[in-house]
């Protein structure tokens, strides 16, 4: 399928082409930059959150009992 564009699009000439060609490239590279931001909000969402005040109270108990 790649061989039959590329020759399609040499076919097209060079301006026609590489306008043709730049667009598929940045279309694919903008979709894989938008997954990759989709897949990381989903994983950081999934995260337990950490609550401050609550790690600074266990470590004041923890130093306490020392």
């Amino acid at each position: 399928m790649a061989s039959l564009l590329g020759f399609g699009l040499l076919m097209a000439g060079p301006i026609v082409g590489g306008v043709l060609a730049f667009g598929i490239l940045a279309g694919c590279l903008f979709r894989g930059l938008y997954l990759l931001s989709d897949i990381h909000r989903g994983l950081v969402k999934d995260l337990p959150r950490q609550d401050k005040a609550k790690e600074v109270y266990e470590e004041y108990l923890r130093r306490r009992e020392e």
